[in-house]
């Protein structure tokens, strides 16, 4: 499978939408530097966020609040669910592309091991997790009683599957070499021609995903992380899916019409980074009319997830005393909330 992207219209909103993310995407550069204690707990919602919505547009159940929970206790490794399973290997593939996709080239052997980690938890899927099918998998509509309403779109045999995954794994790197394409293109059309072959029997969505973070972060978009597109897109999944089938019925004829699927890809990218742009702000408000012992608490808790007074105490150096008032207060402006009380009391965020 030859790729033609000579088809692919750069009109003047792709234009507009990439200058604006690359422009925020170079002042991030300084915004991360400013604040890195406090980009911890942007990263840690956008990252529960993330895999909250990214299993959900798949089917699982959790919500983002049993998400933290599960995530609080992913080393006890028990999972009684499908869905808790399928959460606990979306986190840890997140943790892994997130501390070292520097080191992580977008390979076969990669693909294939992000897909074997995303269902290792999965008793499931055992036998084909980190394969490619080799079963037809074409993307059937279902009724609300789970009744097949047919084929609506036929993805590749599983005969041609290995060929076109090495050519698209093959064209990335060639595009990457010669910088004939901005990267944000480059993204968007592998994302859209992966899930047109979708190589594997299951989870080639959330795979998707998750290599687009993978592949965002090599491109030198720092901020990806601590901003969930997996949020954006489960809340327009309807327009997601239909851009994703109205470029996948053209992609193997002669002029491929890549645009309905480029387009809402960088409005997906837009909208991830107006949301982080809007938290950044009401965070600098936020800290900007804060005494300096109540911001320090706040890190705190952000950092451990839960605070004492006596932990309070220990780290800043304040009396007891100065702690309550703080915190008292913290909790009167609603960013802080008491759980228990006596000498069991701790405080976590609203």
């Amino acid at each position: 499978m030859t790729l033609n992207t000579a088809t692919l219209r750069i009109t003047p909103e792709v234009l507009s939408l990439i200058a604006e993310i690359d422009e925020f995407k170079g002042a991030w550069r300084a915004i991360g530097r400013i604040a890195p204690e406090r980009l911890s707990s942007l990263r840690r919602v956008a990252t529960i966020e993330s895999i909250g919505s990214s299993t959900r547009i798949e089917g699982a159940r959790l919500s983002d609040r049993e998400v933290e929970k599960l995530l609080v206790n992913i080393r006890l490794g028990s999972f009684d669910t499908r869905d808790e399973q399928e959460v606990a290997g979306y986190a840890e593939v997140m943790e892994t592309i997130f501390n070292a996709y520097d080191a992580i080239p977008l390979t076969e052997n990669h693909i294939r091991q992000f897909h074997r980690d995303l269902l290792v938890h999965s008793s499931k899927d055992e036998r084909h997790r980190g394969s490619y099918k080799t079963l037809a998998n074409h993307v059937e509509a279902f009724d609300e009683d789970g009744t097949s309403l047919g084929v609506v779109f036929e993805t590749a045999t599983p005969f041609d599957t290995p060929r076109s995954m090495a050519e698209l794994v093959e064209w990335v790197a060639e595009r990457e070499k010669d910088r004939s394409l901005h990267p944000l293109l480059v993204v968007a059309v592998f994302v859209v021609v992966f899930l047109e072959i979708h190589p594997f029997q299951d989870g080639n969505g959330r795979l998707s995903r998750v290599l687009t973070t993978l592949m965002l972060l090599r491109a030198g978009y720092a901020y990806v992380p601590y901003s969930s597109l997996e949020s954006v897109i489960e809340q327009s999944k309807e327009g997601y899916y239909l851009s994703l089938r109205r470029t996948q019925g053209t992609i193997r004829t002669a002029e491929p019409d890549w645009n309905p699927w480029l387009e809402f890809f960088l409005r997906a990218l837009q909208r991830q980074k107006q949301r982080l742009e809007k938290k950044m702000e009401r965070e600098r408000i936020m800290l900007a009319d804060m005494p300096e012992l109540s911001v320090l608490i706040l890190e705190l808790v952000r950092e451990h997830g839960r605070i004492t007074v006596a932990e309070a105490a220990r780290v800043s150096g304040a009396s007891r005393h100065t702690i309550k008032d703080h915190l008292k207060a913290l909790v009167a402006q609603g960013h802080l909330t008491l759980h228990g009380g006596g000498r069991g009391a701790w405080y976590g965020l609203v």
